[in-house]
């Protein structure tokens, strides 16, 4: 199984990055039922206002290879989209458990 970790820093006021933020959240969580790789999501917007980072999502798939079937998915790609005007980071950790 490979745990794929992935934190996003969105720019513009917190209204703004809030308001993409959950419409990201809304379009990921959709996700397991259309991606037949992907087992679990989990998406959590961050709360605390002193911290920098703003979206982070935990996505469960079975093999390595299944990470790039994921990222490559027209739905995956789509929610992604979403955010694309106000990304200004990303991170990702992939390991295997």
């Amino acid at each position: 199984m490979v745990k794929h970790i992935v934190a996003f820093k969105l720019k513009g006021t917190e209204d703004v990055r809030r308001e993409y933020a959950e419409k990201f959240k809304a379009a990921l969580e959709e996700l397991p039922s259309v991606i037949d790789v992907l087992e679990s999501i989990e998406v959590g917007i961050n709360a605390n206002p002193s911290e920098t980072w703003d979206v982070v999502l935990t996505a469960i798939v079975p093999t390595m290879a299944d990470v790039d079937k994921y990222a490559k998915h027209p739905a995956h790609v789509a929610a992604a989209g979403i955010i694309a005007p106000v990304k200004e980071a990303r991170a990702c950790v992939d390991y295997e458990f």
